[in-house]
Protein backbone atom coordinates (compact mmCIF):
# COMPACT_ATOMS: atom_id res chain seq x y z
CA UNK A 1 0.00 0.00 0.00
CA UNK A 2 1.44 3.24 -0.85
CA UNK A 3 1.27 6.10 1.55
CA UNK A 4 -0.02 8.25 -1.10
CA UNK A 5 -3.08 6.94 -1.19
CA UNK A 6 -3.19 7.31 2.75
CA UNK A 7 -2.61 11.42 2.62
CA UNK A 8 -5.36 11.61 0.26
CA UNK A 9 -8.02 10.24 2.41
CA UNK A 10 -8.71 14.74 3.38
CA UNK A 11 -9.07 15.44 -0.35
CA UNK A 12 -11.16 12.95 -1.31
CA UNK A 13 -13.35 13.43 1.86
CA UNK A 14 -13.91 17.18 0.43
CA UNK A 15 -14.37 15.42 -3.31
CA UNK A 16 -17.24 13.10 -2.33
CA UNK A 17 -19.36 16.03 -0.65
CA UNK A 18 -20.13 17.34 -4.07
CA UNK A 19 -20.58 13.58 -5.55
CA UNK A 20 -23.51 11.19 -5.47
CA UNK A 21 -22.74 7.61 -4.79
CA UNK A 22 -22.04 6.52 -8.08
CA UNK A 23 -19.46 9.06 -9.04
CA UNK A 24 -17.92 8.32 -5.62
CA UNK A 25 -17.20 4.73 -6.99
CA UNK A 26 -16.03 5.53 -10.43
CA UNK A 27 -13.99 8.38 -8.29
CA UNK A 28 -12.67 5.58 -6.08
CA UNK A 29 -11.57 3.27 -8.87
CA UNK A 30 -9.54 6.18 -10.53
CA UNK A 31 -7.80 5.93 -7.21
CA UNK A 32 -6.72 2.29 -7.12
CA UNK A 33 -7.72 0.40 -10.47
CA UNK A 34 -6.96 -3.10 -10.10
CA UNK A 35 -7.02 -3.13 -6.27
CA UNK A 36 -10.77 -2.15 -5.06
CA UNK A 37 -13.23 -4.14 -3.42
CA UNK A 38 -16.66 -4.42 -1.77
CA UNK A 39 -17.97 -6.40 0.79
CA UNK A 40 -21.70 -7.44 0.81
CA UNK A 41 -24.10 -9.24 3.30
CA UNK A 42 -26.95 -8.67 1.20
CA UNK A 43 -28.50 -5.89 3.20
CA UNK A 44 -30.57 -3.30 1.31
CA UNK A 45 -27.20 -0.70 1.60
CA UNK A 46 -25.12 -3.49 0.00
CA UNK A 47 -27.66 -4.38 -2.57
CA UNK A 48 -27.43 -0.36 -3.76
CA UNK A 49 -23.85 -0.65 -4.31
CA UNK A 50 -23.59 -3.85 -5.87
CA UNK A 51 -26.32 -2.64 -8.34
CA UNK A 52 -24.61 0.34 -9.17
CA UNK A 53 -21.02 -1.60 -9.94
CA UNK A 54 -22.73 -4.30 -11.44
CA UNK A 55 -25.07 -2.00 -13.87
CA UNK A 56 -22.16 0.32 -14.58
CA UNK A 57 -19.39 -2.46 -15.28
CA UNK A 58 -17.30 -0.47 -12.49
CA UNK A 59 -13.88 -2.82 -12.31
CA UNK A 60 -14.34 -3.08 -8.70
CA UNK A 61 -14.53 -6.83 -7.12
CA UNK A 62 -18.02 -7.83 -5.40
CA UNK A 63 -17.12 -10.39 -2.38
CA UNK A 64 -19.05 -11.68 0.98
CA UNK A 65 -18.21 -13.56 3.79
CA UNK A 66 -19.85 -16.83 4.15
CA UNK A 67 -19.79 -18.17 7.43
CA UNK A 68 -21.71 -21.29 7.20
CA UNK A 69 -24.51 -19.68 9.46
CA UNK A 70 -26.50 -17.32 7.29
CA UNK A 71 -29.99 -16.84 7.04
CA UNK A 72 -31.22 -19.02 3.99
CA UNK A 73 -32.69 -15.51 2.63
CA UNK A 74 -29.64 -14.25 2.62
CA UNK A 75 -28.81 -17.09 0.44
CA UNK A 76 -31.49 -16.43 -1.73
CA UNK A 77 -30.52 -13.20 -1.89
CA UNK A 78 -27.69 -14.01 -2.94
CA UNK A 79 -28.50 -15.86 -5.50
CA UNK A 80 -31.23 -13.64 -7.52
CA UNK A 81 -28.46 -11.08 -7.69
CA UNK A 82 -26.29 -13.26 -9.70
CA UNK A 83 -28.93 -14.35 -11.97
CA UNK A 84 -30.61 -10.67 -12.45
CA UNK A 85 -26.89 -9.48 -13.11
CA UNK A 86 -25.12 -12.42 -14.71
CA UNK A 87 -21.90 -11.08 -12.67
CA UNK A 88 -20.21 -13.11 -10.13
CA UNK A 89 -19.71 -12.40 -6.23
CA UNK A 90 -16.38 -13.79 -4.53
CA UNK A 91 -16.94 -15.81 -1.65
CA UNK A 92 -14.60 -16.43 1.24
CA UNK A 93 -15.61 -18.91 4.12
CA UNK A 94 -13.91 -19.77 7.33
CA UNK A 95 -11.03 -22.04 7.56
CA UNK A 96 -12.75 -25.57 7.78
CA UNK A 97 -10.01 -26.43 10.23
CA UNK A 98 -10.82 -23.92 12.91
CA UNK A 99 -14.17 -24.13 12.65
CA UNK A 100 -13.86 -27.62 13.20
CA UNK A 101 -12.03 -27.66 16.48
CA UNK A 102 -13.89 -24.68 18.22
CA UNK A 103 -17.66 -26.85 17.49
CA UNK A 104 -15.83 -30.03 18.53
CA UNK A 105 -14.14 -28.55 21.61
CA UNK A 106 -17.20 -25.92 22.72
CA UNK A 107 -20.53 -26.84 20.60
CA UNK A 108 -22.10 -24.84 17.62
CA UNK A 109 -23.57 -22.10 19.61
CA UNK A 110 -20.69 -21.37 22.51
CA UNK A 111 -21.35 -17.87 20.97
CA UNK A 112 -24.28 -17.41 23.84
CA UNK A 113 -22.44 -18.61 26.89
CA UNK A 114 -19.80 -15.82 27.13
CA UNK A 115 -18.61 -12.48 25.10
CA UNK A 116 -14.91 -14.21 24.64
CA UNK A 117 -16.33 -16.70 23.46
CA UNK A 118 -18.91 -15.01 20.66
CA UNK A 119 -15.71 -13.12 19.83
CA UNK A 120 -13.99 -16.04 18.90
CA UNK A 121 -16.51 -17.37 17.11
CA UNK A 122 -16.34 -13.78 15.03
CA UNK A 123 -12.77 -14.35 15.01
CA UNK A 124 -12.88 -17.64 13.05
CA UNK A 125 -15.72 -17.20 10.86
CA UNK A 126 -16.04 -13.64 9.88
CA UNK A 127 -12.60 -11.68 10.79
CA UNK A 128 -9.79 -13.99 9.49
CA UNK A 129 -11.69 -14.63 6.38
CA UNK A 130 -12.17 -11.29 6.18
CA UNK A 131 -8.16 -10.45 6.16
CA UNK A 132 -7.80 -12.80 3.00
CA UNK A 133 -10.16 -10.51 1.15
CA UNK A 134 -8.66 -7.51 2.07
CA UNK A 135 -5.10 -8.89 1.28
CA UNK A 136 -3.27 -6.93 -1.61
CA UNK A 137 -6.69 -4.71 -2.01
CA UNK A 138 -5.65 -0.55 -0.98
CA UNK A 139 -9.90 0.35 -1.07
CA UNK A 140 -12.52 -1.02 0.78
CA UNK A 141 -16.07 -0.19 -0.31
CA UNK A 142 -18.82 -0.71 2.43
CA UNK A 143 -21.71 -0.08 3.06
CA UNK A 144 -22.11 1.90 6.01
CA UNK A 145 -23.96 4.95 6.33
CA UNK A 146 -23.68 7.17 9.46
CA UNK A 147 -27.62 6.47 10.66
CA UNK A 148 -26.95 3.21 11.76
CA UNK A 149 -25.24 3.49 14.94
CA UNK A 150 -24.29 6.39 17.46
CA UNK A 151 -20.60 5.10 16.82
CA UNK A 152 -21.24 5.23 12.49
CA UNK A 153 -21.92 9.06 13.59
CA UNK A 154 -18.70 10.08 14.60
CA UNK A 155 -17.22 7.99 11.40
CA UNK A 156 -16.29 9.69 8.13
CA UNK A 157 -17.47 9.25 4.47
CA UNK A 158 -13.87 8.26 3.76
CA UNK A 159 -10.72 6.83 6.33
CA UNK A 160 -7.77 5.33 6.41
CA UNK A 161 -8.09 2.07 8.01
CA UNK A 162 -4.84 1.54 9.98
CA UNK A 163 -5.13 -2.70 10.79
CA UNK A 164 -5.82 -3.34 7.26
CA UNK A 165 -3.59 -0.53 5.35
CA UNK A 166 -6.07 0.68 3.16
CA UNK A 167 -8.68 3.51 2.18
CA UNK A 168 -12.17 2.48 3.51
CA UNK A 169 -14.77 4.49 1.54
CA UNK A 170 -18.59 4.36 2.79
CA UNK A 171 -20.85 5.93 -0.33
CA UNK A 172 -23.78 5.53 1.23
CA UNK A 173 -22.85 7.10 4.32
CA UNK A 174 -25.24 10.17 4.21
CA UNK A 175 -28.16 8.25 3.34
CA UNK A 176 -31.08 7.37 4.78
CA UNK A 177 -33.41 4.37 5.39
CA UNK A 178 -36.03 5.54 3.39
CA UNK A 179 -33.96 6.99 0.17
CA UNK A 180 -32.11 3.15 0.13
CA UNK A 181 -35.97 1.97 0.23
CA UNK A 182 -36.87 4.21 -2.47
CA UNK A 183 -33.72 4.22 -4.69
CA UNK A 184 -34.06 -0.06 -4.56
CA UNK A 185 -37.72 0.12 -5.33
CA UNK A 186 -36.88 2.59 -8.46
CA UNK A 187 -34.45 0.60 -10.42
CA UNK A 188 -35.82 -2.88 -9.48
CA UNK A 189 -32.70 -3.81 -6.68
CA UNK A 190 -32.86 -6.81 -5.34
CA UNK A 191 -33.47 -7.23 -1.53
CA UNK A 192 -33.51 -9.86 1.28
CA UNK A 193 -37.34 -10.31 2.17
CA UNK A 194 -35.83 -10.49 5.71
CA UNK A 195 -36.02 -6.42 5.67
CA UNK A 196 -40.23 -7.19 5.75
CA UNK A 197 -39.63 -9.12 8.98
CA UNK A 198 -37.97 -5.90 11.06
CA UNK A 199 -34.61 -7.25 10.21
CA UNK A 200 -32.48 -3.98 9.68
CA UNK A 201 -29.32 -4.96 10.43
CA UNK A 202 -28.22 -8.72 8.89
CA UNK A 203 -25.71 -11.14 10.12
CA UNK A 204 -25.75 -14.44 11.32
CA UNK A 205 -29.33 -16.24 11.77
CA UNK A 206 -28.32 -17.45 15.40
CA UNK A 207 -26.99 -14.02 16.38
CA UNK A 208 -30.26 -11.71 14.77
CA UNK A 209 -33.19 -11.25 15.14
CA UNK A 210 -35.74 -8.28 13.83
CA UNK A 211 -35.94 -5.01 16.10
CA UNK A 212 -39.02 -4.03 17.75
CA UNK A 213 -40.74 -0.67 17.35
CA UNK A 214 -38.56 2.09 19.00
CA UNK A 215 -35.58 -0.19 18.57
CA UNK A 216 -31.83 1.34 17.73
CA UNK A 217 -30.70 -0.45 14.31
CA UNK A 218 -28.27 -1.89 16.44
CA UNK A 219 -30.71 -3.40 18.71
CA UNK A 220 -31.05 -7.20 16.75
CA UNK A 221 -27.68 -8.23 16.90
CA UNK A 222 -25.93 -10.27 19.78
CA UNK A 223 -29.31 -9.08 21.35
CA UNK A 224 -28.30 -11.02 24.49
CA UNK A 225 -25.19 -8.89 25.41
CA UNK A 226 -25.04 -5.72 26.80
CA UNK A 227 -25.18 -3.28 23.89
CA UNK A 228 -21.02 -1.60 24.79
CA UNK A 229 -19.64 -5.35 24.32
CA UNK A 230 -21.64 -5.74 20.57
CA UNK A 231 -18.86 -5.75 17.82
CA UNK A 232 -17.63 -8.39 16.03
CA UNK A 233 -14.03 -6.89 14.82
CA UNK A 234 -15.05 -6.13 10.88
CA UNK A 235 -15.01 -2.19 11.51
CA UNK A 236 -13.48 -0.03 14.25
CA UNK A 237 -13.98 3.47 14.71
CA UNK A 238 -11.22 5.98 16.31
CA UNK A 239 -13.89 5.52 19.36
CA UNK A 240 -13.54 1.85 19.43
CA UNK A 241 -15.60 -1.25 17.57
CA UNK A 242 -18.35 -0.30 15.90
CA UNK A 243 -21.11 -2.16 17.81
CA UNK A 244 -23.13 -2.53 14.14
CA UNK A 245 -21.93 -4.67 11.92
CA UNK A 246 -23.56 -4.93 8.54
CA UNK A 247 -21.68 -4.26 5.53
CA UNK A 248 -20.00 -7.63 5.45
CA UNK A 249 -19.87 -8.68 5.63
CA UNK A 250 -21.72 -10.16 8.86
Amino acid sequence: MSTSLESRVSDLRQQFATQDALDILRTAVEEAPGKITFSTSFGIEDQIITHLIFAHDLPIEVFTLDTGRNFQETYSTWSKTILKYQKSIKAYAPQTDSVQALVEAKGPNSFYESIENRKECCGIRKVEPLNRALQGQQIWITGIRAEQSQNRQTMEPVEWDEPHQLVKIHPLFNWTWEQCWAFAKDNGVPTNPLHQQGFVSIGCAPCTRAIKPGEDFRAGRWWWENADAKECGLHATHNGPDPVVESVPA
